[in-house]
């Protein structure tokens, strides 16, 4: 079906493609992994038009073709799903499945609309607006989007790291569902096991290069997929110690909300707990409450430093970190230098540094974040040209820098390559190992498994279960069946990512 050859592409100094290749099959899904700056956006890009290669040759159906815009890519019948969400907020959800059609009427677009919102598990009302939309919501519009113009050759570019389980179970099958009736489906994901289990071949890029082309899947395993990315073996997973602090501990007692009824917990002092359930089952509101974001109707929020939230400026001034999975968002400035973005909390949100805070010092302060993180990265360009990775450790690193009592943390290794989630989860144990308390709620089971001392389950606004050295298996129970069985086994293997 498409077949990308040689394709080499320079931005200044810096080859982000060099002699890169893959080749799509009708009626396959081939899956393109690689670490975050391996090239994979780049490719991206020039097969749906918004970049052209400064080499190669791209043919369609073994035509020769030159995708130079948007607009022709898909005139070929090229539908891409960025990483990045492209939908429009202050537009409901029928003008963005149809931007560009004004003719038909309102009615007429919702019946078109309507069986692919049904594949997908797509509930929200055609008229919402889309900004009101959950990011899962939102992330599985874009996916429609891309369905309903009838693509030959659908790309899809980290479709699935802000949906909860069931919800990518449902993207698989309707995935496999599009092959069989002959889309070439390009799939990619920094979850190795996904891409292993839903794509017939795999191809791997690192530092621009082609290192592994079009291998079958059921002829490759997950460690040497691992190796090729890297071009070395992944180092074991860094087990979570015990906490061992008496410092202040986070309480919350009997707190009520329209999404929560009469929750407790503690966080004590260098302990990492975690927060599980289903979309909507309440512990992402549990964030809203501690954060000041939401004010509870009955019951007590009790932070670290002894303060009860009124607003999230109150509460980051009492300590709070908030670090949000959706950086793009809430956690980064993007068209600001990296090193405004690492001292934006305590010299901007918090004037530690006085009104007028001085360059030099914040870049100097920044420098040292950043060589603490590992951000390899020039700190003066935007953090819009920062990698996944990158990004989401500029995110924790502005945190860090303002000194947290408490850090809360939503989904922190969504879209990171394997490498930068072994680092970001390093981090995340230094911090509870500082003796301040944890709280992290991620839609990656083996991540709660892997970091957590103890995982809370939530359903309908309340804490149904309390897991210890739980498998991956017993949290999906106790989130679908509200009750877990008793396990005494050690943690599972780490997942690759």
């Amino acid at each position: 079906m498409l077949t990308a050859t040689g394709l080499t592409k320079h931005f200044g100094g810096v080859v982000a493609l060099d002699d890169a290749g893959i080749e799509l099959v009708s009626g396959q899904v081939h899956g393109l992994v690689g670490e975050n700056g391996a090239g994979k956006s780049t490719l991206v890009k020039i097969l749906c038009g918004v970049l052209r290669p400064d080499a190669g040759t791209i043919t369609i159906e073994n035509h020769p073709v030159r995708l130079t815009d948007a607009r022709r890519a898909a005139a070929h019948g090229v539908a891409v799903v960025s990483q990045e969400l492209m939908t429009f907020g202050d537009l409901i959800v029928l003008e963005n499945l149809f931007p560009h059609n004004r003719m038909a009427g309102k009615r007429e677009l919702a019946r078109r609309a309507a069986p692919v919102l049904a594949e997908l598990g797509l509930s929200a009302p055609p008229h919402a607006r889309v900004g009101t939309l959950p990011l899962a919501d939102r992330q599985l519009l874009e996916i429609c989007r891309a369905l309903l113009q009838e693509p030959r050759i659908l790309v899809l570019d980290e479709p699935t790291s802000t949906l909860p389980r069931e919800a990518v179970a449902r993207l698989e099958q309707t995935i496999r569902g599009l092959a069989k009736r002959g889309l070439a489906v390009l799939y990619i994901s920094h979850y190795l096991e996904d891409v292993m289990r839903i794509a017939q071949r795999v191809t791997v890029l690192r530092n621009g290069r082609t290192v592994l082309t079009g291998r079958e899947t059921t002829k490759v395993s997950l460690g040497s997929l691992v190796e090729a990315m890297l071009g070395e073996a992944i180092p074991p997973t860094t087990p979570t110690r015990r906490p061992t602090s008496n410092g202040p501990a986070l309480h919350l007692t009997d707190v009520t909300t329209p999404h929560l009824h009469k929750v407790s917990l503690t966080a004590t002092a260098g302990e990492i707990v975690g927060l599980a359930g289903l979309q909507g089952a309440g512990h992402l509101a549990v964030f809203d409450v501690i954060c000041g974001r939401k004010h509870p109707t009955s019951g007590q929020v009790t932070l670290p430093s002894g303060t009860t939230p009124r607003s999230f400026r109150q509460a980051v001034a009492a300590g709070v970190a908030y670090i949000s999975g959706d950086r793009k968002a809430r956690g980064l400035m993007l068209d600001r230098p990296v090193w405004e973005n690492l001292t934006a909390v305590r010299s901007l949100g918090l004037g530690r540094d006085g009104a007028l805070p001085p360059r030099r010092p914040r870049q100097a302060r920044a420098q040292t974040q950043a060589t603490k993180l590992r951000i390899s990265s020039d700190l003066t360009l935007p953090a819009s040209a920062l990698s996944g990775g990158n990004q989401q450790k500029t995110v924790l690193g502005k945190w860090l820098d303002a000194a947290p009592t408490l850090a809360l943390l939503d989904d922190p290794t969504r879209g990171v390559d394997v490498r930068a989630r072994l680092e970001v989860h390093d981090l995340i144990r230094d911090l509870a190992e500082s003796g301040r308390p944890v709280l992290i709620a991620s839609s990656d089971l083996t991540e709660l498994t892997e970091l957590c001392h103890r995982v809370l389950i939530f359903q309908h606004g309340q804490i149904t279960a309390e897991l210890t050295d739980a498998t991956e298996q017993d949290l999906s129970l106790a989130m679908n069946a509200g009750f877990a069985r008793p396990t005494n086994t050690k943690r599972n293997a780490p997942r690759q990512r």
